[in-house]
């Protein structure tokens, strides 16, 4: 099962623009037909799209909710300039993406910061067994109650992918996670899968030309990606 962690920038290219790429972002993420794609940054306009656009079950987690009341009408203000507004009108969301074949059950979210930006860590249950987290945080202790969170809601099967904003070296929960039967992070990213009692490969980073469409380089992140079983 291929398992895919993608940090969408709110759909801007590098550098942005006007426009935005969201769906171009999705079809391209999930073309192969992944097990799981784990996503943050999503604007919240997008969320009721994302099911069409990838063919897999969709299950978002709101961080932030819309300044006015109306994702939809956050989603028309936007499109003056994807580029300058991103999610700060419509509002910001997290997502996991499921196949088809798999049932979702045990859905679970916390939040992890209300300090400036928003943040949650959310989970779910392929099949009833392994336990999949999704999670986009800033510093080390974000990142714990992370790790932590998800230790109390896993049980030894487990999945964690999502945006760090730390790189292996810095804080403490990369060690964290170690201790705790983690596969090894992947070197100099800050976004990251880590797997415990399941056999994986190393996680890998896509190169820049596989993430570009017509010229453009999507996303300030790389996806980055690794196989369970």
């Amino acid at each position: 099962m291929v398992v895919r962690t993608w940090n969408l920038f709110h759909g801007n290219s590098l550098p942005p623009q006007r426009r935005a790429f969201l769906r171009e972002m999705v079809e391209l993420i999930t073309a192969d037909g992944p097990g799981v794609v784990c996503l943050q940054e999503i604007p919240l306009w997008a969320l009721p799209h994302l099911g069409s656009w990838s063919g897999m079950q969709s299950i978002a987690a709101i961080a932030r909710e819309s300044r006015i009341g109306s994702a939809r009408l956050g989603g028309w203000i936007t499109e003056l300039h994807h580029g300058v507004l991103r999610s700060a009108v419509t509002g910001e969301a997290d997502a996991i993406l499921v196949a088809p074949q798999f049932e979702v059950s045990h859905e679970h979210s916390r939040v992890v910061s209300t300090d400036g930006i928003r943040r949650v860590v959310h989970g779910l249950r392929l099949d009833g067994g392994v336990f999949v987290a999704n999670f986009h945080t800033t510093g080390d202790d974000q990142f714990r109650m992370v790790a932590d969170v998800v230790e109390s809601q896993a049980g030894q099967e487990v999945v964690v992918a999502g945006d760090a904003n730390l790189r292996p070296g810095e804080g403490e929960t990369y060690g964290l996670l170690r201790q705790r039967g983690f596969s090894v992070p992947l070197p100099g990213s800050i976004d990251q899968i880590v797997v415990r009692g399941l056999p994986s490969t190393p996680a890998v980073a896509w190169p820049e030309e596989r993430r570009r469409a017509g010229g453009r380089l999507l996303s300030d992140h790389a996806p980055v990606e690794l196989t369970v079983g």
